[in-house]
């Protein structure tokens, strides 16, 4: 049996990028041959793929393609901050994200039978991600997608990797990426203030209606006369539209300039944007809160029952 050195499991995990563990059992598996051991993490992928499935992939990275008056944004999800950074991911997430806008695939399953190879695995987007998995050691999917072709100009922006935003718009390209770039930053939920989702309304005026009771009950406390209930139904009601304005792209302030809202930048620019769409990465999505301490305690304790 040929000695696994630490050098040994080093150099296999810089080809594979697989797990310092897996790396060193597929190395005495193939009695210390490179090579094979390298064929021995590629059978274990599928495995791999599978218990990593489990798994929440909350972290990840918004990307975008497009190609005159088509595009696509796309956010691809990991398990780690770290995994963010690497090459091999960020190259599936933007070809992810030109596939969508180059075949129309209908949903994610649709999306990963689509031809693509990358890192030796293949024929399929779904084969590299699940070849991936194993490779990068993290359970990766991809979580949404939105295609535009809908024939008018598309602007993009990404703030880094986190956030990235598509606007459909009509004029100038400059006005319209200022458009893309403020929508990132202030995060708007709709165009007008008619088109917030009705949902979010009630949301906005359970709340006015809670702070409304909370202050009439401070009030009753310490003897001082309740408002009338059409003052009250007024207050409540001006909240809400004051939520509106905030929440609606074409009245929130310019980031670029505060004096203007973006209705009258727009307007200055002769330009109009149609419709936006923001990815958040992990939007929605409830992250597992890790106890460190508790994990490394748990690794050493099933190292000492293996050993």
């Amino acid at each position: 049996m040929a000695a696994i050195t630490a050098s040994m499991v080093a150099e296999l995990r810089a080809k594979t990028d697989a797990p310092m563990m897996e790396c060193k059992k597929a190395l005495t598996e193939a009695d210390g041959d490179m090579a094979k051991a390298e064929e021995v993490l590629r059978v274990k992928l599928g495995t791999k793929a599978g218990k990593a499935a489990s798994r929440v992939t909350a972290e990840g990275v918004v990307a975008s393609f497009i190609d005159g008056a088509t595009g696509a944004l796309i956010e691809v999800n990991c398990e780690t901050d770290f995994v963010t950074k690497n090459d091999s991911f960020l190259g599936l997430a933007k070809a992810a994200a030109e596939l969508v806008a180059k075949h129309n695939p209908a949903d994610v399953a649709a999306l990963g039978a689509l031809a693509y190879a990358q890192d030796g695995f293949g024929p399929t987007l779904e084969d590299v991600r699940k070849g991936l998995i194993g490779k990068i050691g993290e359970n990766m999917s991809f979580r949404r997608f939105k295609r535009f072709a809908s024939g008018a100009k598309l602007a993009s922006y990404l703030h880094g990797t986190r956030s990235g935003v598509v606007g459909e718009f009509d004029g100038d390209e400059t006005a319209a990426k200022d458009v893309a770039m403020h929508v990132a930053a202030m995060k708007p939920v709709a165009l007008t203030s008619a088109d917030v989702p009705a949902d979010l309304i009630e949301k906005e005026r359970a709340v006015a209606a809670g702070k409304a009771e909370e202050d009439r009950k401070t009030a009753e406390a310490a003897g001082k006369p309740a408002q009338p209930a059409d003052i009250v139904a007024k207050r409540i009601e001006g909240g809400v539209q004051k939520y509106l304005k905030e929440v609606s792209l074409f009245n929130q302030p310019f980031v670029k300039n505060d004096k203007q809202t973006i209705e009258q930048m727009l307007k200055a620019a002769g330009t109009t944007v149609k419709a936006f769409t923001l990815y958040v990465v992990g939007e929605g999505i409830e992250k597992k809160v890790d106890d460190f301490a508790a994990e490394v305690a748990a690794q050493v304790a099933a190292a000492k029952q293996a050993g």
